[in-house]
């Protein structure tokens, strides 16, 4: 009878804990952006973010990433180009991985003319994602990402600025090793 209880306590325990990334000696995650909305009025509508993002690190302790995307703005030829590096963590929680993270980096206008008119602009970020694993050691997550940018205008523009910020969400998929 104890036999019985001793086997089934480890296992319901085993499957919890290979369900997570618990044993994992390193994680790599790639996702790709699937909208960007801007939280100034005056930037055009997104018609479309194309770009990855890639995260590697080990478990319990901060793991790198970067984020590099463009978003296409409506009825225009004109992007706007992100690159950010970021410092996360993923937090080690049983059946879901929660990765919380910032960083930072850089934006800019991209169009044929647009680095007379523009330059580069800092730019900052904070993110969550939240993780379901599908099979043991590979999860599927969702993230959300606040960026905080201006770029500020040159020459004939100079003295202008021109607010980026917005929410990027995205979707990936996480392998542990």
């Amino acid at each position: 009878m104890i036999r019985k209880i001793l086997i089934n306590c480890i296992a319901a325990t085993s499957l919890i804990l290979l369900s997570t990334q618990a044993f994992a000696l390193i994680n790599f995650s790639v996702g790709v952006p699937l909208s960007h909305t801007f939280s100034s009025s005056d930037i055009r509508e997104s018609d479309g973010v194309s770009g990855t993002f890639i995260q590697i690190g080990i478990p319990i302790l901060p793991g790198l990433g970067m984020d590099n995307y463009e978003t296409k703005l409506k009825d225009s030829d004109t992007k706007i180009g992100t690159t950010i590096y970021n410092l996360y963590y993923l937090l080690p929680i049983p059946v879901i991985n929660l990765t919380i993270g910032a960083g930072v980096g850089s934006t800019e206008v991209k169009c044929d003319t647009c680095s007379t008119f523009y330059e580069k602009g800092g730019a900052v970020q904070g993110y969550a994602s939240l993780g379901f694993p599908i099979i043991p050691l590979f999860d599927l997550h969702l993230s959300y990402r606040s960026i905080t940018s201006k770029i500020k205008g040159k020459g004939l523009l100079d003295g202008t600025e021109v607010d980026v910020s917005g929410n990027v969400k995205g979707i990936g998929i996480m392998f542990n090793f």
